[in-house]
């Protein structure tokens, strides 16, 4: 039997597995599988998830348990001392698969895009090495036509003639059916010459391309007009032909739906992409929003790896709604709050404002209660990203910029754009399965940080949810994702950091933790008597409280809820190394003497109880 031909010119490609220990290895083929893109060579040896995700397709669920039963799957050999936290499978030979995206499957336990999760061992994705023709089988566009040059073509054109269009009065005749980009980007620099600048000749080369190449029959078509969606089905091919004014040169027929849907009224996530401003926009991220507001949703694309006569695979499950977990009694039991109307009032602010800051003197648990109730809402810390700022903290570490890099072969250092936590988790609150899921950042000292440095364009979309920007340095159009929230923590002891700005303070809301008030009043009394322990250190704390001046300086109870405080002398000790030195900083100059006003022996001689 011949070997079947690899594709010349395409590298070998990789997906690592780190939980297992190793890397799944593969190459394209020039054979074409039965989704119109090359077939997918697994390699022997390959690492492979032994586990499954609940949503993985049935095809994919079904050609792994095929693998395993005929021995081509078989479980990792033992690695003693390696670096694997979990049991693997290994391709036991050679694997044809019927795409990459099939492969990607077999290899992580999971749908996924093969052209995206496939990479080069210098980290280029595997699409960059597909012909262009190759797409998802369905996808959505957005194509404005409300305002072309001063006409509302959707209403006075495209709804009553079944179609959508695109001006090209500039263009020439175009002899291909599906030109390519170099193509149109030569006939837009010859025909656009003096009329158009070079952003806007780059963006109609990318938007006549996705517009003649890109959109296939049977897509999902959306346009906005007096703040109504309209939805259809593309039914055509592209087809050019002169038209008053050149406002509708290139045309496809559309179906549209009967019914529109008004802009106030839809998902979140589709008035994000909305927003983007160019004339044809990518929606595909949003298609199962969209198909739910049909409540006709097209077929589904199947891995194509299973035999003839296998049953087809299931339509996917009903958009599921954002939320957050209801306050139980075991939170309001492990976190030592009795109020449990407080922790209530916080759930409703994350809800309705997505960022939240707890601000109070040190010792409050400001950073301890943001973790805790981001992995309770979040479903588990694999949901949560920690980050702490400080006065050169950037936007370029935040966010997004260009790092050096050095490449692993060569040793060369190159400058790369790469991705900041918050970037990292935007990408993963928004992956498709995850958009119902919280996704929660923990910025800790907040205030420490520039924070308009640091958030730049950003800042507005805390504010503006449903809206997106371009960005500095990739140049995406960004928005943040609806089920990724924000908490903050701030020290107000510190003066020089205490005051934030109006804009900061619009788009977060504020809660304090304060050793005079609830939660926090009562938390050392509580945490003592779950404990077992004598009760004089919580008198003793509510004494040197009184004799503070400055509520910003009250001294929390988190010092006081450590094991070591409660050895031999540990409580002298945490006073004297922990306690007295930040009241001695709050007295700077003042000529006071700490230890005869805030000492234990002070505090005591005060109170007779502790």
């Amino acid at each position: 039997m011949s070997q079947p031909e690899r594709l010349p010119g395409a590298p070998d490609f990789s997906i690592k597995l780190p939980k297992y220990g190793g890397a799944a290895y593969g190459h394209l083929l020039v054979e074409f599988g039965d989704n119109g893109t090359q077939k997918f060579v697994l390699h022997e040896g390959s690492v492979v998830a032994a586990e499954e995700a609940p949503r993985i397709g049935r095809h994919a669920r079904g050609l792994r348990a095929a693998l395993r039963a005929h021995g081509r799957l078989i479980d990792a050999p033992a690695e003693p001392g390696g670096s694997r936290t979990a049991p693997g499978w290994v391709a036991a030979e050679d694997i044809i698969c019927n795409s990459s995206s099939a492969a990607a499957a077999l290899v992580c336990g999971y749908s996924a895009s093969g052209p995206e999760t496939w990479r080069t061992d210098d980290g280029h994705p595997l699409a960059d090495y597909l012909s262009t023709a190759w797409r998802p089988p369905r996808k959505a566009w957005l194509v404005r036509g409300s305002n072309v040059s001063g006409h509302n073509l959707v209403r006075h054109l495209w709804l009553d003639e079944g179609i959508v269009s695109l001006p090209g009065s500039h263009l020439p005749p175009l002899e291909e059916s599906e030109p390519t980009k170099s193509a149109l980007r030569r006939f837009v620099e010859e025909g656009y010459e003096g009329a158009a600048s070079y952003s806007q000749k780059r963006s109609l080369v990318d938007e006549l391309h996705a517009f003649l190449t890109q959109v296939r029959l049977g897509d999902t078509v959306v346009t906005i007009s007096s703040s109504r969606l309209h939805i259809g089905r593309v039914t055509g091919k592209a087809t050019q032909a002169a038209s008053p004014g050149g406002l509708s040169d290139l045309r496809r027929s559309v179906s549209w739906e009967r019914d529109s849907h008004a802009y106030e009224d839809l998902p979140e996530t589709v008035q994000q992409k909305l927003s983007v401003q160019h004339d044809v926009v990518d929606l595909t991220g949003v298609l199962d929003a969209l198909d739910a507001l049909t409540g006709q949703p097209g077929e589904q694309a199947t891995l194509g790896d299973i035999s003839a006569g296998a049953e087809p695979a299931p339509q996917p499950p009903a958009l599921r709604e954002l939320s957050l977990p209801e306050i139980t009694d075991t939170l309001t039991d492990d976190l030592l709050v009795h109020d449990r109307a407080w922790l209530e009032e916080v759930r409703v602010l994350l809800l309705d404002e997505r960022q939240l800051v707890f601000h109070g003197p040190p010792g409050t648990g400001k950073t301890y209660l943001a973790m805790k109730l981001a992995e309770y809402f979040g479903g588990g810390p694999e949901q949560v990203k920690i980050v702490q700022f400080h006065p050169s903290y950037a936007y370029e570490d935040f966010f997004e910029g260009f790092r050096p890099v050095e490449d692993p072969e060569t040793r060369e250092v190159a400058f790369r754009l790469s991705a900041g936590p918050l970037r990292e988790l935007a990408d993963l609150a928004s992956r498709e399965g995850n958009r119902h899921l919280p996704h929660f950042l923990i910025i800790d000292e907040i205030n420490r940080a520039n924070l308009a440095k640091v958030f730049g364009e950003l800042y507005f979309l805390l504010e503006y949810r449903t809206k997106s920007v371009r960005l500095t340095y990739s140049g995406d159009d960004f928005a943040l994702p609806p089920n990724l929230f924000v908490i903050g923590t701030m020290n107000t002891a510190d003066r020089s950091i205490a005051l934030v700005d109006a804009a900061m303070r619009r788009r977060f809301a504020f809660v304090e933790l304060s050793p005079r008030t609830e939660p926090t009043a009562g938390l050392l009394p509580r945490w003592l008597k779950r404990e077992g322990l004598d009760m004089a250190p919580a008198h003793l704390l509510d004494a040197l409280n009184e004799r503070i001046d400055d509520p910003d300086f009250a001294i929390g109870p988190s010092y006081l809820m450590k094991p070591g405080v409660y050895r031999d002398n540990g409580l002298d000790r945490t006073w004297r190394t922990k306690i007295l030195p930040l009241l001695e900083e709050h007295h700077y100059g003042e000529g006071l003497d700490i230890a005869a006003r805030y000492g234990l022996d002070a505090l005591r001689g005060q109170d007779r109880t502790a």
